[in-house]
């Protein structure tokens, strides 16, 4: 079972408390209809109804512990309204990321399976070319560190041993893979084995079009580091600047309290620090996946 990003619950606790919420998961599960892919992606096996109702049975719990650091920031003179306002952006922005959570795992299945991807092609090159089968070079595969290439693989042996033909397992992965390169691949073998064309020479067409693949995400990933950047520095550094300038200019003429100036430059650091993780994340999604 999937693990729900800011729950205070284990998983089977949260799953039993959240058929409290169906009712409004099935109203909402029209609005996040990709949910449904995206958690086949995962492999989760959990329906989007549940895990929407698991989502907001969580929200509920984590609601009420923003609601408790409201009232214990209420005794530096913060107003109540203010913190409760704060309790509910932060819950809002919580739930949000859990509705993208399966996504981001699918992506790291994804970028699992293609960063190993090229060199686990170029060792079923050499192997083929050295004479060893087929069955063996997906044997061989399926036991080395290519990460998610290696249990795709594994899959792979245990269906063959199960009867199933090579072709037809090819055909399987590509079908329920969610690497699109992976799944080019496993077409263009796969079209091949049903011509009669030389694997060898399928894979090694398969290994340049990826090597091509991976020098253009290259050049695009170079063009967008220069926006982020620019807005890295708008946001990240000059803001909390001008920010700081500005409370210390505006704390003279409202008189604000030591303890409330003192909360004012703390939620100012929390921010900044927010937003420097939130742009090292953008950076870390934005990396070409065909890189390690």
């Amino acid at each position: 079972m999937i693990k729900i990003p800011f729950a205070f619950l284990p998983p089977k606790l949260l799953y039993k408390y959240s058929k409290l919420f169906y009712g409004i998961a099935q109203r909402l599960e029209k609005r996040f209809n990709f949910l449904t892919l995206h958690l086949e992606q995962t492999e989760a096996h959990i329906k989007p109804i549940e895990y929407i109702s698991m989502c907001l049975a969580s929200l509920t719990i984590f609601f009420v512990f923003m609601l408790f650091v409201a009232l214990m920031v209420a005794t530096f003179d913060i107003p109540f309204l203010i913190g409760l306002l704060g309790a509910i952006l932060v819950s809002f922005f919580v739930f949000l990321q859990q509705m993208a959570y399966p996504k981001l795992v699918a992506s790291r299945r994804i970028k699992g399976i293609e960063i190993n991807l090229l060199p686990a092609l170029q060792d079923m090159y050499i192997q083929l070319n050295s004479g060893v089968p087929l069955f063996n070079i997906l044997m061989n595969i399926s036991t080395s560190d290519y990460g998610g290439v290696s249990l795709e693989f594994s899959k792979a042996v245990r269906e063959i041993n199960a009867g199933r033909s090579n072709l037809e397992v090819f055909e399987l992965m590509a079908i329920r893979n969610p690497s699109i390169l992976f799944r080019r691949a496993l077409w263009q073998l796969a079209s091949g084995m049903k011509e009669g064309s030389d694997i060898s020479t399928l894979i090694h067409e398969v290994i340049q079009s990826i090597a091509d693949e991976q020098v253009m995400q290259i050049q695009r990933y170079g063009g967008q580091l220069s926006p982020l950047a620019l807005f890295y520095m708008l946001i990240a550094v000059i803001a909390p600047s001008l920010g700081i300038t500005f409370i210390i200019i505006l704390s003279s003429f409202i008189a604000l309290s030591e303890l409330a100036t003192k909360a004012i430059f703390y939620g100012l650091l929390i921010v900044t620090i927010f937003f420097q993780l939130m742009f090292l994340g953008m950076i870390k999604t934005r990396r070409p996946t065909l890189m390690n």
